[in-house]
């Protein structure tokens, strides 16, 4: 199962800037060595615990991503 290094801001959306430690496991769905075309893939598709987590500054506001859709704006496009 492969990991994450989170650092960074934590927004109120949750999102925070990372990196991914790869397991190397061709039935992990995160990994590079997991096939393209996997056929009908029931392939661990869940990240471990944080390998380590470093919180720079806690904010409620969004992240740039997400504001968009948290604060409304993709009820409006219709």
């Amino acid at each position: 199962m492969c990991n994450l290094e989170t650092e960074g801001t934590k927004y109120g959306c949750g999102t925070r800037k990372l990196r991914k430690i790869d397991c190397a496991n061709q039935y992990c769905f995160h990994s590079m060595y997991h096939p393209k075309n996997c056929p009908d893939c029931h392939c661990d598709r869940y990240f471990g615990p944080d390998a380590r987590e470093t919180i720079t500054l806690h904010t409620p506001e969004y992240c740039v991503s997400c504001q968009y859709w948290f604060q409304g704006g993709a009820q409006h496009r219709r």
